[in-house]
């Protein structure tokens, strides 16, 4: 008959210590994975707005981001970006030029559609509606999750693009056409894919939905 041989105190001390190894790996590579799991969720039911016309809705990855439109500042750039999201076209953009806990940009219509990226064009793409005269506004101070329109090197090349800044940016303020600021969700837009060593990048997280709010 064989003996069963039982296992002594240090092995079953290891035995516990590489399960529980084991289990803490598994659970860190989850947790890794998962970006979104320690991100505050906005519920768009429980919100009060005090202009909600003047609000939309952007869904991504991580949830929605609220943003305020500032028509009383740049009221073309603001009536254009209200075409763009009422058509859907920025559904889909995306996020291709993101600079580290500085800013994120997306709006590129043409080249810039996650369904049919140009990496080779992507940022020179137009919407079809044409040019905006830049509207710019020196008292305007580009703080933590402001939204304005880019552009190129030029005044006056506002079109379908747009950034949002994850921090203060004073050189920014007279020099690019404000369009509204995040209200809620910035810690969403902190988990937006990053380029690797690069601004540029490489299948990039886009925009599921953008939307006016009382269209929700």
């Amino acid at each position: 008959m064989i003996k069963s041989i039982k296992a002594s105190k240090s092995e079953k001390i290891l035995f516990i210590f590489l399960i529980s190894l084991a289990i803490f790996v598994f659970a860190s590579f989850f947790l890794l994975k998962n970006k979104c799991l320690f991100v505050e969720k906005n519920n768009l039911s429980k919100l009060k707005f005090k202009e909600p016309n003047n609000i939309a809705v952007m869904n991504v990855e991580c949830g929605n981001v609220i943003i305020e439109l500032y028509p009383d500042i740049s009221p073309k750039s603001v009536e254009r970006f209200k075409i763009l999201i009422k058509q859907k076209m920025y559904d889909g953009s995306a996020f291709y030029k993101v600079s580290e806990n500085t800013f994120i940009q997306v709006g590129d219509i043409e080249y810039g559609n996650i369904n049919n990226l140009d990496y080779s064009k992507i940022g020179s793409g137009e919407s079809g509606l044409g040019l905006l005269k830049s509207e710019l506004n020196h008292d305007f101070i580009f703080t933590e999750g402001s939204v304005g329109f880019a552009r190129t090197t030029e005044f006056d090349t506002e079109d379908s693009e747009f950034f949002i800044t994850l921090k203060e940016i004073p050189i920014y303020q007279g020099e690019y056409t404000p369009i509204g600021k995040v209200i809620y969700g910035i810690d969403i837009l902190k988990t937006i894919k990053k380029g690797n060593k690069a601004i540029y990048v490489l299948r990039p997280d886009y925009i599921n939905t953008f939307r006016m709010f009382k269209f929700n």
